[in-house]
């Protein structure tokens, strides 16, 4: 299937049924939506870093390394050739730890089509840049436009998502044409997804809540109540929504699915790995000692540097995020952390913005 110039808002339903996938990335999430769309009738190239993990999903049909006990649809066709899974693509889906988003995607600059979409589903702030994954893209991919970047956010642990249990995410761009295209290509009856042109909210609201998911680990870990979670959930969206509308985003953004419903989901559900991590802390564990048990990623504890980072440069009051930070990267209690936060001076609640 060609494409004029890019333009997406052209293609008619049928483009849809007919284009071609790949997806970049063989954790959990990223085999999750890959089976989601060879389930859906897509012809999915997918590429998998792990030669161990390619050769059980050939011989086994299963992720047994990320994603156990799942069989895996006959229309994925994992590869370690990462030029030839993402050559000449319609739609091509990022799912890769954010810490290498920018490695992975550099060494497809020179292959990928220009008139691809790219769709990031990895969520995290960069350390060094604190950009997020479109941000990262579009650097590393400058024959993108920029119109033809998205991101899939929302509440959605993957093994649920693989094994059917109803979904909802939203597909993210600033072109609603492009936005359009992604929900069409993704949803299905148990994975409905919603469209929002606020791209760098959806991008944010997905990382930060990962931080504070791990601040409602300590809190289980500590052994606190349900009053002391409700609080957090509370007061982290209010940080969320305060670095998002300062990077020019759109506060309902954050009371909707890559807001509020992928924080609740994060700071309450046993497969959070961000929750994990915290949990374990609050149980009495060094962040050395839980991440050498970790195979997967927790991103929290990555993004919990750059939101402090960040934060800091652009002036945006986020004492949760810092306490999580401090906690992490220099050893405070978690008590400590937690005497400091009831202790600041009172004020009132509501912000300006």
């Amino acid at each position: 299937m060609r494409k004029q110039k890019g333009m997406w808002i052209a293609m008619k339903s049928r483009d849809v049924q007919t284009a071609s996938v790949s997806v970049v990335g063989g954790g959990s999430w990223g085999t999750a939506l890959a089976n989601l769309l060879g389930t859906k009738g897509y012809a999915v190239d997918f590429w998998v870093f792990e030669p161990e993990v390619r050769d059980a999903i050939i011989r086994q049909r299963e992720n047994m390394l990320f994603l156990p006990g799942v069989t895996l649809s006959e229309n994925l066709f994992p590869s370690n050739d990462l030029a030839a899974v993402v050559s000449d693509k319609d739609l091509v889906l990022i799912v890769v730890p954010s810490h290498v988003m920018r490695e992975v995607s550099s060494q497809v600059a020179g292959i990928i089509s220009p008139d691809s979409i790219v769709v990031s589903a990895s969520k995290g702030i960069e350390n060094q840049t604190h950009l997020t994954m479109s941000g990262i893209l579009m650097e590393t991919l400058p024959q993108i436009p920029a119109s033809h970047l998205a991101a899939l956010s929302g509440p959605s642990f993957a093994r649920e998502v693989a094994m059917g249990v109803p979904t909802v995410v939203t597909a993210a761009s600033r072109n609603k044409a492009v936005a359009g295209f992604v929900q069409q290509v993704f949803s299905t009856p148990s994975f409905r997804v919603y469209t929002n042109e606020d791209l760098v909210g959806v991008e944010l609201g997905g990382s930060v809540k990962n931080v504070i998911a791990i601040a409602a680990g300590v809190i289980d870990g500590l052994g606190l109540g349900l009053n002391t979670r409700a609080a957090l959930i509370t007061r982290g969206l209010t940080e969320m929504r305060r670095l998002g509308v300062r990077m020019g985003a759109n506060p309902r953004t954050f009371t909707g699915t890559a807001g509020i419903g992928d924080l609740v989901l994060t700071c309450t559900g046993d497969m959070s790995r961000n929750h994990t991590v915290g949990k374990k802390i609050g149980q009495g564990m060094t962040l050395t000692e839980i991440l050498a048990e970790m195979r997967m990623v927790a991103e929290g504890v990555k993004t919990a540097k750059s939101v402090y980072n960040l934060s800091r440069k652009l002036g945006v009051e986020m004492p949760i995020c810092h306490e999580i930070y401090h906690i992490l990267y220099e050893d405070v209690p978690p008590k400590e952390a937690l005497r400091r936060l009831m202790t600041r001076d009172l004020r009132e609640e509501l912000d300006d913005f």
